[in-house]
């Protein structure tokens, strides 16, 4: 852990400027906080609508991350109202959540962090809280209490653990007079985290830094790189089918599509094939928080019903625990360790599952510190399932989930790198579907930058590469739910009399063979599709209406044509939908070049921009008309749709 403070560029004027610096500092470490995890505020003034100056204290947002936040993600709340309610006996944590918003000078400001009574009792104009992995090895441990507090003596307080909330506030408001001294600069929540103290940025900062490097040396901590996503899928071992089994499995339990993540990293794999996993991983999560990504156990192996049961157990067992009627959530594990697949997440979005495998990196290096040491303890199953079981979070569920289209599904889709196939990966992925992309160009890889989207280079004409590629996308996402074969080649127009041996066999490997190769290996993860399989063949206008000097791309786009067909019949029992999209003069694809549009332009006599409207509709048709197209049919609105055949090009008087 270095101390990466820069007085240089931090800022000395501003104080929302000053607490987004050090919160970006401290959020650039993962060592410190992972997705969301810890907060930070800072003591000010600001002037209201009537020109009174107000104490405030700015605190990080819900839903804020502190690598990235900016000073809109913080929320300005009134420390006179705030000591008001520290003053009440007792709250909810709904109650608290509501007063806290009522108490802030901004109504677009994010929800002020759970945490935040905390912030404004403590006697400093800046706080820092974390969860650090190196602190957090050494309090969960049998005797990570005494070893805390041979380490910091009066620098910091121990308070023991509580629920963060209402009743934490009052606690640490209750204890802090009688065990602060002068020399106290935070304080230790057990089996949570640290708060530092500072009058500066820099100061609350480098306190924080210099506690964790003590929290190092006490504990021989290492912390181990995490997998490199470039490269992670390269020796998995297994049937990638058997991942697909396994997600159709855990998806029917959650009674929704879910997503499968393979962790590339080996020590990972090392951790899941040890004889004594089944013990070293089954104390609990390094903080409760973690417990909302990846629940409280990790399943060893594959036994989906027998994990379930245990969990509905264990839901059972602790519900008395709380006086209101509980949501049981989905018995499904988050976590899973295999001696064969290693270390695997489980989520509703690609995002959830990548969040789930970074945290579970750090616990392993969590126990392992501990486990040097006197061993790893974790805190009981009750005070788990309280922050599993929390009421703010179980008032999200009654809210109701806000669900995209296609989450938690899986597409795949060829010639994603650039025009139609493009578009298509764009809204299938802003519908909520991962995304796996194969394409020619080294460029998909960059394509898109979401979680949810996987680029491979291959040539969809080479069986093997074809091959690797799907594989690797069913080890990044789990399965494979929708296909949509938008790859094809135009080669050089040429008349019949003049055929191009060469051009027409590569418009058939590439448009025609492609997809019927294509088709074949897909159709078993089809099968598993929790919402059922789907197809949509990017196919053309020349199938109804060919041109003279388009004899490859014509025929071959045709027998693809047919090669859908036959898999609508052939599938229709497996409950896998096959569908058609036609489309005609998409002026944005690599097929129309600038130089081209302006010869068929000049040929007509037109504009370019006439020329590009020539349909019955006077449309100028984009990819992104195409790909909306095809997530329509793919999605349930086309449930009863089979082997039908969508024109989108603005109306064709010959085709029609």
């Amino acid at each position: 852990m270095q101390n990466r403070w820069n007085s240089t560029t931090a800022p000395t004027t501003d104080a929302l400027d000053e607490i987004v610096h050090v919160s970006r500092l401290l959020g650039s470490d993962p060592g410190l906080v992972l997705h969301g995890g810890g907060n930070t505020s800072i003591k000010s003034q600001a002037t209201d609508v009537t020109g009174e100056t107000v104490d405030v204290l700015y605190v990080k947002g819900s839903g804020w991350d502190l690598v990235s936040i900016e000073r809109a993600g913080f929320a300005p709340l009134r420390r006179a109202r705030l000591a008001q309610l520290l003053a009440v006996e007792k709250l909810t944590d709904t109650q608290m959540m509501n007063e806290l918003r009522q108490s802030s000078l901004d109504s677009s400001a994010p929800d002020p962090s759970v945490e935040s009574l905390l912030h404004a009792m403590l006697p400093a104009r800046v706080v820092l809280h974390s969860h650090a992995d190196a602190l957090v090895a050494v309090m969960n441990q049998p005797d990570g209490r005494e070893s805390i507090e041979q380490i910091y003596g009066d620098r910091l307080i121990v308070i023991p653990y509580v629920m963060p909330g209402f009743d934490l506030a009052r606690l640490v408001a209750e204890l802090w007079p009688k065990l602060s001294t002068p020399e106290t600069e935070g304080m230790v929540l057990m089996n949570h985290g640290l708060f530092t103290l500072g009058e500066t940025g820099e100061e609350a900062y480098s306190r924080h830094i210099e506690f964790i490097q003590m929290a190092e040396e006490r504990a021989g901590f290492v912390a181990h790189e995490a997998p490199d996503a470039a490269t992670q899928y390269t020796d998995a071992a297994g049937d990638p089918l058997e991942r697909a089994r396994f997600r159709a499995d855990a998806s029917r339990i959650a009674g929704r599509p879910l997503i499968v993540r393979e962790s590339g990293s080996a020590r990972a794999r090392e951790f899941a094939a040890s004889p004594t996993v089944s013990v070293r991983a089954t104390h609990g999560p390094a903080t409760p928080d973690h417990v909302i990504r990846t629940k409280r156990l990790p399943l060893i192996g594959r036994d989906l019903a027998g994990y379930a049961s245990a969990y509905t157990s264990y839901f059972v067992e602790c519900s008395p625990r709380r006086d209101a009627a509980l949501t049981q959530l989905d018995a499904v594990p988050r976590v899973v360790l295999d001696p064969e697949w290693g270390l695997v997440t489980v989520g509703g979005s690609a995002a959830e599952t990548s969040i789930a495998e970074d945290i579970y990196l750090h616990t392993m290096d969590i126990v392992d510190a501990a486990e040097r040491q006197s061993g790893y303890q974790a805190l009981p199953s009750g005070d788990i399932f309280d922050v599993e079981y929390w009421e703010l979070e179980q008032a999200k569920l009654r809210r109701g989930a806000s669900t995209k289209r296609f989450q938690g599904e899986i597409a795949l889709v060829t010639g994603a790198a650039s025009g139609i196939g493009r578009a298509c990966a764009q809204v299938l992925l802003d519908q909520g579907a991962a995304v796996i992309g194969l394409d020619l160009s080294e460029g998909v890889t960059d394509t898109f930058s979401a979680p949810g989207w996987l680029g491979v280079q291959a040539d969809v004409a080479d069986l093997e590469q074809l091959r690797s590629a799907i594989e690797q996308g069913v080890r990044r996402f789990g399965g494979i739910d929708i296909v949509v074969p938008a790859a094809g080649i135009f080669t050089k127009s040429a008349l019949l009399a003049d055929m191009d041996d060469a051009g027409w066999l590569r418009s058939l490997s590439v448009n025609t063979t492609a997809v019927a190769r294509l088709f074949s290996l897909v159709h078993p993860y089809l099968k598993l599709a929790p919402k059922g399989g789907r197809v949509v063949l990017i196919a053309t206008k020349n199938i109804a209406a060919p041109g003279p000097g388009a004899s490859s791309y014509s025929a071959s786009k045709a027998a693809a044509a047919q090669v859908a067909r036959v898999a609508a019949l052939e599938w229709a029992p497996d409950g896998i939908r096959v569908n058609l999209v036609h489309p005609d003069a998409v002026f944005d694809t690599g097929l129309w070049t600038p130089e081209l549009l302006a010869e068929r332009a000049r040929k007509y006599g037109v504009t370019e921009d006439e020329y590009k409207r020539r349909n019955l509709l006077s449309l100028e048709i984009t990819s992104l008309d195409v790909g909306r197209a095809v997530a329509e049919l793919c999605s349930d609105n086309f449930r009863a749709t089979t082997g039908a055949n969508l024109p989108v090009d603005g109306g064709n008087e010959r085709v029609i």
